[in-house]
């Protein structure tokens, strides 16, 4: 009897230890009662671990859109031992109290006790990469395409000086991803740079980046992106060409078959937004990419329209479901 009080004593203190320990590493936790000797964590002691799962913002906005929320509360359940991390470049001149109190998706976010957010500062992050020469130099407001052009570069200098997995904001997370260092092949022979995970200053991403500054052309859209990314595989290797299921790897960095994040391709992407009589299982897959960036329609979720994209919601971020969406739908 005696024996078993004191397991249980244990027990106790060791959650009780880590409860509190949530508590002072969580300053935005709604719950979280902050403890006034404690810092708020910086973006080095977030990342450096190098387990991070990290997403942009690369415009001025503030407040996420639906999707954007679904992507990182999906990503923060199925790894709730790895900080989320959101960079928003719009984050710069603002304090998160001022924008918690008037952006709801924000809030949402700040809720979520592994989710981290920060300013993105590029030329402080590109600092110390082979990329800063280049940023310094560039004419932002003459690039057509800059806003993608600064994602694509940011995410190579962040993954660079920390490590960790990337990922784009229209993913949807549904399982664990069970390998490291890899890319993710949008069809066969080509490579999206919408997903990566690669270890603290990998060479396939420095070598990403000297191309993207040797090769830099900003008129064509997804040149320092896909085409890059692509490029470097393509001088470590042969390229598979997908029969089946089965993954490839590109010396020692797994090449991840179409179906493990892109199994409805970017011309069919409206149909996430159709009703499906039978929904996938997407058994094949670890995450889901909606191709946003095809979205000029604007098409969103809809309550009770049972579409595949709100059965996704449902399952995987049910709090942006019923604070953005349902919410939204009876004001």
């Amino acid at each position: 009897m005696l024996k078993a009080s004191r397991i249980i004593i244990i027990f106790m203190s060791i959650t009780t230890c880590t409860f509190l320990y949530r508590l002072a590493f969580k300053m935005d936790c709604f719950l979280c009662v902050p403890l006034p000797f404690r810092k708020p964590p910086s973006i080095d002691d977030v990342l450096r671990p190098g387990t991070g799962i990290i997403f942009l913002e690369t415009s001025d906005c503030l407040e996420p859109r639906p999707l954007v929320s679904c992507a990182l509360e999906s990503a923060a359940r199925i790894y709730p031992d790895r900080p989320v991390v959101f960079l928003m470049k719009g984050l710069v001149n603002h304090t998160k109290e001022e924008i918690n109190s008037t952006h709801k998706a924000f809030t949402l976010l700040s809720s979520i006790g592994n989710v981290f957010m920060f300013p993105l500062n590029m030329e402080k992050l590109l600092n110390d990469t082979p990329l800063l020469p280049w940023y310094v130099k560039v004419n932002h407001t003459g690039e057509k395409h800059w806003l993608h052009i600064s994602a694509d570069a940011s995410r190579l200098a962040i993954i660079w000086k920390y490590g960790g997995m990337y990922m784009d904001t229209d993913i949807i997370s549904i399982r664990r991803i069970p390998v490291d260092d890899f890319v993710a092949a949008q069809h066969s022979t080509y490579s999206s740079n919408g997903i990566f995970s690669f270890k603290f200053h990998h060479k396939f991403i420095l070598d990403c980046m000297e191309n993207f500054v040797e090769k830099y052309n900003g008129k064509i859209w997804g040149h320092q992106g896909p085409d890059l990314f692509t490029r470097i595989l393509r001088k470590r290797c042969k390229l598979p060409v997908f029969q089946e299921q089965e993954d490839g790897m590109c010396q020692n960095i797994s090449f991840l078959n179409p179906q493990r994040f892109y199994p409805i391709g970017y011309p069919s992407w409206k149909r996430y937004y159709e009703v499906w009589k039978i929904d996938p299982t997407f058994n094949d897959s670890y995450a889901l990419h909606l191709w946003n960036y095809m979205n000029n329609e604007n098409k969103s979720v809809i309550p009770g329209s049972n579409t595949l994209v709100e059965h996704l919601y449902k399952t995987y971020c049910p709090t942006t479901y019923k604070v953005l969406i349902n919410s939204t739908e009876e004001e």
